[in-house]
């Protein structure tokens, strides 16, 4: 069979296309905007994200399915009637309900999150953004009045405006706070909580199973972006891995038939997949500044192209006492502290623009091991963990990353996981398996001896001064 696989992410939209032969390729691929109306705001304009899945589709011709995965946290409003959107899409990196977490937090409202959906209070997640918007957007709140207001993440929206099927599945569902974790149902207390209707959400269905069809193609799989990637990385046993350094960095680790609550390592029970054989269960840390952090080096000349990140003939820029903390948008597992600051620190007069480059790229690294770290502590993990992403092309970042993890990175010649990871989830959906293409190359970065304790005390140090700065 032929799959289309849309990967519809924070920057772009693109689509993996898996030939009958089991060759996979990127058939189209188009950036949209990001739009940042003031600080802490970030949003996407919907239409243009239908606009770019249908062009995508397009290019990938004749198919027998499709899987859709998505940003994850973001989130809309829109007519039930119309599939008009009633406000923008609100990114999972949007802070502007951050003044309602945290009141919510002086209630003590973290008690039921906690319990219910797994998750701490954070702007990060849909439940709070939805509920700004039923309070503040009078066109959410006319067609909430009127019976035909539609809530939910973005593939909701883009299923029912494509495929004509109010849906999400149950990843995503898992990523809002307002998923009962023992239920798999959307929970009454939570919803009430963050004040978001419960009646206009949509109907919650396994990752790989029916989702409708879009021009009477069906479509087989919806999942979270990260959940893809996981799958993609085919991480399928407890304690198998895997990170993808995209505009933040993600990890996630199977736990399989169990729900990891770790509140105090400030780490995420979430969902892997689910199809009618049941339901596979994750744990999920994350650092929200990644690859967003390598670009706004780029927007204010610290880095120009990106082979300047490839290599660096120095000592470790921690070891000379230079440090980054990428705290842009705040820190996330396993401090969850949206106050944080990014910073640099440790510069003398004869710090040079490549010194604070080879920092830059050591603190996301370092921040990232502290959440590999968290994770260890309560579910193993092996010895070797598969990465991808755009940072992963870096030599540097790559033996840095093994160096500070102490355990074997596998990367790949073919780095398209996500994509592939849903087109893996349909072809699961329609009883296959899919392998990775034929003559794809795995390279594994064997960790060296180094003396971890010093460094890691050192970043703990920094990440310290830059918590509660906003």
């Amino acid at each position: 069979m032929r799959i289309a696989a849309i990967d519809q992410g924070t920057t772009s939209t693109r689509v993996l296309v898996v030939e009958e032969d089991g060759s996979a390729a990127i058939a189209y691929a188009v950036r949209h905007r990001q739009i940042l109306p003031r600080e802490g705001f970030v949003e996407h304009d919907p239409e243009e994200l239908i606009a770019n899945i249908r062009a995508c589709l397009q290019a990938a011709g004749k198919v027998d399915a499709i899987g859709i995965d998505n940003q994850g946290e973001s989130c809309l409003a829109w007519d039930s009637r119309t599939g008009e959107a009633l406000s923008p899409v609100i990114v999972w990196q949007d802070n502007r309900t951050s003044e309602r977490i945290a009141k919510l937090e002086s209630e003590g409202a973290s008690t039921l999150t906690l319990s219910r959906a797994g998750l701490p209070l954070d702007a990060y997640f849909s439940a709070s953004k939805l509920g700004l918007l039923v309070e503040a957007n009078e066109r959410v709140r006319q067609a909430h009045r009127e019976g035909h207001l539609r809530l939910g993440t973005t593939d909701a929206f883009f299923l029912d405006r494509l495929a004509g099927t109010f849906a999400t599945d149950i990843t995503t569902a898992s990523r809002t706070s307002l998923l009962n974790l023992e239920t798999g149902q959307w929970d009454d207390d939570l919803c009430a909580l963050f004040g978001v209707p419960i009646e206009c959400l949509p109907e919650i269905r396994p990752t790989a199973g029916d989702f409708g069809k879009i021009d009477g193609v069906p479509v087989r799989a919806s999942v979270v972006d990260q959940q893809a990637a996981l799958y993609g990385h085919g991480c399928r046993k407890p304690g198998d891995a895997k990170i993808t350094f995209g505009t933040g960095a993600f990890a996630l680790a199977v736990t399989g038939g169990d729900i990891l609550r770790a509140p105090e390592r400030g780490l995420l029970p979430t969902i892997a997949w689910a199809d009618r054989d049941g339901t596979t269960f994750a744990v999920d840390g994350g650092v929200y500044d990644a690859g967003s952090a390598v670009e706004w080096a780029q927007r204010i000349g610290l880095v120009g192209a990106l082979s300047e990140l490839d290599r660096f003939e120095a000592p470790s820029a921690l070891s000379r006492g230079l440090v980054f903390v990428p705290a842009l948008s705040g820190l996330a597992c396993p401090h969850w502290d949206r106050s944080a600051g990014g910073l640099f620190l440790g510069m003398s007069g004869a710090t040079s623009r490549e010194d604070m480059q080879q920092a830059l790229m050591e603190g996301i690294v370092l921040r990232t091991t502290e959440v590999i770290e968290a994770m260890h502590e309560k579910c193993p993990i092996g010895p070797e963990i598969s990465v991808d992403g755009g940072l992963t092309r870096s030599h540097y970042f790559l033996q840095f990353l093994a160096d500070q993890l102490q355990r074997r990175v596998l990367t790949s010649s073919f780095d398209e996981r996500t994509a592939f990871g849903t087109a893996a989830l349909v072809a699961r959906a329609c009883d296959k398996t899919l392998s990775l293409p034929r003559g794809t190359k795995i390279e594994a970065i064997e960790p060296r001896a180094i003396d971890r304790n010093s460094s890691r005390a050192r970043f703990s140090e920094a990440v310290a001064r830059a918590r509660g700065w906003r």
